[in-house]
């Protein structure tokens, strides 16, 4: 048999392999390829039965391996059938409207300026609880707008350096500018006559007052009367009655009781014993 001059053939080699060797071998490669792929056990029509074999629930095959399965997924007749499905389930499905997105209207004004303004620094004469009194004058606000106010931390704003010794306080009404005020960042009082605000529309002017809260002042130790000025140290040197006149400081300007004008009484040296042992004089000795 003349092996050299068959179509495919080489000298030395095994023989060309049938159609059928092919689509078989094809068929193994293409299984490896889907597994390394796709999750069969996540398809809705694979199931595989008590004899061991597959079937696919959509279009009511058998297949002996998952190789066999997953080619006929990839087929025509399971394509076909899949678009049917989907077809089949738009048509019964209930046509649900869309959810209607609720339009906010923008309102646009334009800006005529900063309000008038007056702060007012009151300290409750009971307590003496401090507060901050606040008048804005709106005398050409829009219709249908009231005054706005928010208190704002320092770490929000954009215009100065952060401080956290500082919050702001803003009060914002349209056409006009929204204005801030800078106080000190201590805890606010939101009692009921603590914090109240009021919008006078017939004089069109905004009133906000708030009081800040007391701080807690250190409690003194039990037996001791709490100081109420500044407490200062005690003499490095104690024990002396009395301290010596100083140079420095001059004479009374009448003069010492019972001393000629011009002279000066002598410093007097404490006793002996009220010194340290280090600053006592020595004694006489006798020669």
């Amino acid at each position: 048999m003349d092996f050299q001059h068959r179509a495919g053939g080489k000298t030395g080699s095994g023989g060309v392999a049938s159609s059928s060797e092919s689509n078989r071998d094809r068929r193994e490669r293409l299984r490896q390829l889907a597994l390394e792929t796709i999750d069969i056990n996540k398809d809705p029509y694979f199931m595989k039965n008590h004899l061991g074999s597959y079937e696919c629930k959509l279009c009511l095959t058998l297949h002996n391996n998952e190789g066999s399965y997953l080619a006929h997924t990839q087929g025509k007749k399971h394509q076909t059938n899949l678009a049917r499905r989907a077809a089949k389930e738009a048509k019964e499905a209930p046509a649900q409207p869309a959810p209607e997105k609720v339009k906010v209207e923008v309102k646009k004004f334009v800006k005529i300026g900063r309000p008038g303004y007056k702060v007012t620094k009151q300290r409750d004469p009971e307590c003496g609880q401090q507060s901050l009194l606040f008048q804005i004058d709106y005398p050409e606000i829009a219709e249908g707008i009231g005054p706005r106010h928010r208190f704002m931390s320092a770490y929000e704003q954009r215009i100065e350096p952060p401080d956290r010794r500082w919050q702001y306080l803003l009060f914002a009404a349209e056409p006009y500018e929204t204005i801030a005020f800078k106080v000190p960042s201590r805890e606010i009082d939101k009692g009921e006559t603590r914090f109240w605000t009021h919008w006078n529309r017939e004089t069109k002017q905004f009133f906000l007052q708030f009081h800040f809260k007391m701080e807690k002042s250190l409690a003194a130790p039990p037996g001791q009367a709490p100081s109420l000025g500044v407490k200062r140290p005690p003499s490095l040197i104690t024990g002396l009655g009395m301290h010596p006149h100083s140079d420095s400081m001059p004479p009374p300007p009448g003069g010492i009781h019972g001393m000629p004008p011009g002279a000066h009484m002598p410093p007097q040296m404490p006793p002996p014993g009220a010194l340290p042992p280090h600053m006592r004089p020595p004694l006489p000795r006798d020669l």
